[in-house]
């Protein structure tokens, strides 16, 4: 069999009716029930109807996505797919990794999660912070365009790359007026496009510092397992063991950079071939082809994708 490893999708790949095609599949429905139950809410009801503004909430698409990574994942398990040789995930996907891996059960994931989405929404009022896609430059010039920014703007506001997705986007994240400004600077440098995003905070930036901190206090009362399946952190792109090393490292995700491009490398560095993405959309699995064309990106989120990743991992 080939070496591959699953990943685990974020913000922005959830869709109502995102979990229809399993059907009654009894690893989706203990999916949902435990989640419901560890929230108080009816979880499925929310995936299944809706509708599309209430689901694009942060305190409500972060425990989704939980949700829908977990279950593809569960999904694979019971069909009697084999282990693979490592997880990731991509910002909140890091936390579905996590469950897969044994070190979060669901029932404590779902409201960590609950928790982190509403901490960083209450950390900078809507509107106040914003963030864009740079398409077409490299990091490193979207790094020194933020500093630019910041320095012509006076050192008052913030900018900064947050999530270095694959070698030509990267995604800044800051106040409105600091990422409008290095909007300006990196289309000047070169940038083929700048694109606002959807987005109710500035994921990822120091800004969400607060939001770490009410997260990281949380953190300190929930007992982790050992990974029973190596993770590859978006932080420090390590596999941690250590407890307090994963908490830490949780922390300081809230508000530090989503290292992707590295993480997909070194998932490659193990020997893998084939990522596979567990969760709605294809998202990861198109990064994976851009950061590297020798890997197999490959979704699954319905039985004729799970169909063709077992075919394909053969």
């Amino acid at each position: 069999m080939k070496s591959f490893a699953f990943v685990f999708p974020g913000q922005g790949s959830q869709a109502v009716g995102m979990l229809d095609a399993w059907g009654d599949h009894p690893a989706v429905q203990q999916t949902l029930q435990e989640t419901s139950e560890a929230l108080g809410e009816d979880v499925a009801r929310l995936i299944h109807e809706g509708p599309k503004e209430v689901l694009a909430l942060t305190t409500n698409t972060q425990p989704v996505m939980l949700v829908a990574g977990v279950a593809a994942w569960r999904v694979w398990c019971a069909a009697g797919g084999a282990k693979p040789a490592a997880l990731a995930g991509h910002s909140l996907g890091e936390y579905s990794a996590l469950v897969a891996a044994g070190v979060l059960t669901l029932a404590q994931a779902a409201p960590l999660v609950r928790l982190r989405a509403a901490a960083m929404q209450e950390a900078v009022p809507v509107g106040a912070g914003a963030m864009a896609a740079i398409l077409g430059l490299e990091a490193s010039k979207v790094i020194s365009g933020c500093a630019e920014a910041v320095v012509s703007l006076g050192g008052a506001e913030v900018v900064e790359a947050v999530n270095f997705n694959d070698p030509a986007q990267t995604v800044i994240a800051g106040t409105k007026a600091g990422v409008e400004k290095a909007c300006e600077v990196l289309k000047a440098t070169g940038a083929k496009r700048a694109l606002p995003l959807p987005v109710s905070a500035p994921f990822h930036s120091s800004l969400m510092k607060p939001a770490a901190e009410k997260l990281r206090v949380a953190l300190e009362s929930v007992v982790l397992a050992e990974p029973q399946i190596p993770v590859v952190n978006n932080i420090d792109v390590a596999v941690r063991t250590d407890a307090a090393q994963i908490r830490d490292a949780l922390y300081r995700q809230a508000f530090g950079p989503v290292r992707w491009v590295e993480c997909v490398q070194a998932l490659k560095a193990r020997g893998i071939t084939h990522l596979v993405e567990a969760g709605p959309g294809k998202v990861l699995a198109g990064l994976t082809k851009r950061i590297d064309a020798e890997l197999t990106g490959l979704p699954l989120f319905d039985p004729a994708t799970l169909a063709e990743v077992m075919e394909a991992l053969k």
